[in-house]
């Protein structure tokens, strides 16, 4: 007899993340509807097309994302996906009906709740983050053709697929570790099929993958994306609000300070770019650039940009095969053209701590922050929202942007709960490596509330 294995996660969720239910609740129901004007965009793949979703700004957005940095879905990025929609259903059911002691009844409606796409007042999307290198963390399958196209340092949403082809020693090599022998059949064939941009090529893939998963696991996981920071600003004119946020930031010296004091940064080298220009060649890695900011004054007299060849991560089964940036190049960026934005004539990549109050988001899902993420990113994600709030940073973000400068509520996929695969334990393997899935079902969901970043 198959096994109901929505049931099996919602009822472990319920047992070992309660705590994590009621902080959503209790959010929820104080959540107040004219809070966000502005519409909001995402888009979902369907049927391999890509199609834009529209809500409305008086929705919850409760975040969590998949990497760019891979073709094959991972079963950190699933348990990631399989934890928002807990987390969303259980807070809509509880809202609406009142916070609980769940009974038989209240599990049937929660299971019916999963199969179908999410309609309530919160939506679970995911935040891809288009900046990053094809190949960061050594677990992609078309490294070797990324590196010699010469787009290892290249922002992912600059690559184009054209040259890229599945590499055959890499399969060989982690063949049901990192991958298994059908995905890298997918990612081939996908390949041939592929229009030249590799953002869709992996969002088409990684679409395709949930859809079995949706079906195994009896939930709905397609959920709605947004890409940042690089395609937002590609499609902004001057007046949007990425651009605003980057010439905020540049604005002078106090300006400049105001952000390093959040990344918990002293100004003493200034080596540390807020928005890392791209390099002509198509540069835009930030572990591959290094950089100095120059003042006259208080104004911000220019940015030095060196791009070096940098070793990146390696995965999580061989710590010797470290992924790399390939780049050489350097140029100087006047003070000007940050302070006044606009990136069609200096493209660049703002930090995360930036961009990410761009993001529509009031709650996120962290994987495994303490272990496997690190907490000063959410420290100074954190810093940045209270410095907007407090009219420091990026000032009048609510009255030009109708942007909400709270700070989200912060949940995490405990480090101790994390999926890895069933026997070599990494986290980075794919879905397909997991000979029989049910194992990770039976791992169930353990979520936790970070209440130290509010």
């Amino acid at each position: 007899m198959h096994e109901d294995y929505c049931k099996i996660l919602l009822e472990d969720f319920i047992k070992n993340s309660w705590s994590t239910v009621k902080v959503m609740v209790e959010k929820l129901s104080s959540f107040r509807e004219e809070k966000r004007i502005r519409q909001v965009t995402l888009f979902r793949y369907v049927n391999g097309q890509k199609v834009n979703v529209q809500f409305e700004g008086n929705r919850f957005f409760l975040r969590s994302s998949v990497e760019y940095t891979n073709p094959q879905l991972t079963v950190e990025e699933v348990q990631g996906i399989i934890g928002v929609r807990l987390l969303e259903v259980c807070g809509n059911y509880f809202v609406e009906y009142g916070l609980h002691e769940p009974n038989g009844s209240d599990v049937v409606q929660l299971c019916e709740m999963l199969k179908k796409t999410p309609e309530g007042c919160a939506v679970p999307f995911l935040l891809n983050t288009d900046d990053v290198e094809p190949d960061r963390y050594s677990m992609n399958p078309l490294k070797y053709s990324i590196v010699s196209s010469g787009q290892s340092a290249f922002p992912a949403a600059y690559v184009k697929t054209d040259q890229l082809k599945v590499d055959e020693a890499f399969v060989k090599k982690y063949v049901g570790t990192l991958i298994s022998k059908k995905e890298a059949e997918l990612i081939g064939n996908s390949l041939k099929d592929a229009k030249g941009s590799y953002l869709d090529f992996v969002d088409s893939l990684k679409y395709k993958q949930l859809e079995k998963l949706s079906e195994f696991l009896g939930m709905d996981l397609s959920l709605s994306a947004l890409r940042m920071p690089l395609s937002t600003l590609q499609a902004e004119r001057k007046d949007g609000l990425l651009h605003y946020i980057i010439s905020e930031s540049h604005r002078d010296y106090e300006a400049i300070e105001q952000a390093y004091s959040c990344m918990g940064r002293s100004m003493t080298k200034r080596t540390t770019l807020l928005t890392v220009p791209h390099s002509k060649k198509g540069y835009g890695s930030k572990r591959a650039a290094r950089g100095k900011i120059h003042f006259e004054g208080s104004k911000l007299l220019d940015v030095v940009v060196k791009y070096k060849t940098t070793m990146l991560y390696p995965n999580g089964i061989d710590p010797t095969d470290v992924a790399v940036a390939e780049a050489e190049d350097s140029f100087t960026v006047v003070g000007e053209k940050l302070a006044d934005y606009s990136f069609s004539e200096t493209p660049s990549t703002p930090q995360f701590f930036l961009y990410s109050l761009g993001s529509p988001e009031d709650a996120a899902l962290w994987h495994g922050v303490g272990a496997f993420a690190s907490p000063q990113l959410l420290q100074s994600y954190s810093c940045a929202r209270t410095a907007c709030r407090e009219g420091k940073l990026i000032k009048n973000l609510n009255q030009k942007y109708n942007v909400i400068t709270e700070v989200p509520l912060q949940f995490n996929l405990a480090p101790e709960g994390m999926w890895g695969h069933p026997v070599h334990r990494n986290i980075d393997a794919s879905v397909g490596t997991v000979e029989n899935l049910a194992d990770l079902v039976r791992r169930g969901m353990r979520l936790e509330y970070l209440s130290n970043f509010k």
